[in-house]
């Protein structure tokens, strides 16, 4: 059992994102080591003190005033440079105060913007699993219409990890670097990093047995899973579906946002009726459902950093559709998984009507990717698996500081 300081300036179970990942970094750490964690809470929400339990928890609460542009605040969170100040001053206090930590882990912010509050002190650190910062590619530009000036500013973020020093020191001094997907290890190419590993940045509690869908009748069941943004890909599949309308398909869209109305009126207008049907928001029981019922996962999402929704479909034994770039890409494999490029809509719903076509026609090729993704996950995809892969990280970066404090 090691000595770990879990720094999530976000922590809460009861909350979406980064904070609820952040939360299961911390139930699921301290299980398995001596934790103390770093963190502080809006305002409203439950303290972390009151959700985890059997770890110390020092808990700042968010300054006012922060928290009421909420899009702008977990974009930019200004309550990080507070929270770093004092997270530094604690640890700083705690080691002069004779406190001993093995080994510094910091799992959010996931994006690549942020200093640690733990860097240079003398601690072995792990930062991440991070990401973000892809762009879209160049021929979706002028699909996505106007973006909010705040969302402009990520592409601030290469310059910083060019330029900004606290930032550099950060990355250049963590003893291990974990990436959600490859792309990061090409984002951080011109800092020269100690140690870096590829890990999603969640997982899955537990993975369902596994689904038979030998047998089944009827028309072939396609499904999406996730926020109605342009870059998750639901209008392209809308778009798909009437490339393939000659076969017994249907489409259910579970998820809900800006996009939504988009692809009703995208359905509508290529005369697709209830062949696809926008389910809106769902409890996680109901989107169960919607998995246990489905045949084929469709998420041709071209912007998408994290693979958690990809986790979710293979542990329900299902194949999948995918754009190679970013989390899902990286989160499946060719066997379980058809893997797309992603250059211009047109080609995208060209190429995922393909897709469709080539599962639907082939129950056999989709039961054997369904066997695959769910054998994949099982080795990959649950908590077990990446604490498992943590603890031998762990005691490797905790054996090497022991030997150079040795030497």
């Amino acid at each position: 059992m090691a000595r770990i300081l879990l720094v999530a300036p976000t922590c809460n179970g009861d909350d979406v994102g980064e904070a609820w990942v952040a939360s299961r970094w911390a139930q699921h750490l301290g299980e398995r080591h001596d934790v103390t964690l770093l963190t502080y809470h809006k305002r409203n929400a439950t303290p972390a003190r009151q959700q985890l339990s059997g770890m110390t928890i020092m808990e700042w609460r968010e300054p006012p005033l922060l928290g009421r542009a909420e899009r702008l605040n977990s974009l930019m969170k200004p309550g990080y440079i507070p929270f770093y100040f004092r997270a530094r001053h604690w640890i700083r206090s705690a080691i002069a105060a004779g406190q001993q930590f093995d080994l510094v882990h910091q799992p959010v912010p996931v994006a690549m913007r942020y200093p640690s509050p733990a860097a240079n002190l003398g601690i072995p650190l792990v930062i991440g699993p991070v990401g973000g910062g892809l762009s879209s590619p160049e021929g979706f530009a002028g699909d996505e219409g106007t973006t909010p000036w705040f969302i402009k500013l990520r592409q601030l973020d290469r310059y910083r990890l060019r330029w900004d020093p606290l930032l550099r020191r950060t990355y250049q001094r963590a003893d291990c670097v974990l990436g959600i997907a490859d792309y990061v290890r090409e984002h951080l190419s011109e800092i020269p990093l100690r140690r870096f590993e590829i890990m999603s940045e969640t997982a899955l509690d537990e993975v369902p047995p596994p689904i038979d869908r030998t047998g089944r009748s009827g028309p072939v069941k396609l499904l999406f899973v996730g926020r109605l943004i342009r870059t998750k890909g639901a209008r392209d599949i809308v778009r798909a579906m009437a490339l393939v309308r000659e076969l017994p398909v249907e489409l259910d869209i579970v998820g809900d946002g800006p996009e939504r109305q988009a692809c009703q009126a995208l359905a509508a207008s290529l005369g697709l009726g209830d062949r696809v049907r926008l389910q809106g928001w769902r409890s996680r029981d109901e989107v169960a459902e919607f998995y246990r019922r489905a045949d084929i996962f469709v998420f041709p999402s071209y912007r998408e950093p994290g693979g958690n929704v990809a986790l979710e479909a293979m542990g329900h034994s299902l194949p999948l559709i995918v754009v190679d770039r970013g989390g899902p890409g990286t989160a499946t494999t060719d066997q379980c998984a058809i893997k797309l490029a992603a250059t211009t809509p047109e080609a995208l719903a060209q190429d995922v009507s393909t897709a469709i076509r080539r599962l639907v026609e082939d129950p056999a090729q989709r039961r054997r990717m369904g066997a695959a993704a769910h054998a994949h996950v099982m080795r990959t995809g649950l908590w077990s698996a990446k604490l498992d892969r943590m603890d031998e990280i762990y005691a490797d970066l905790i054996g090497l500081a022991r030997r150079n404090r040795a030497a």
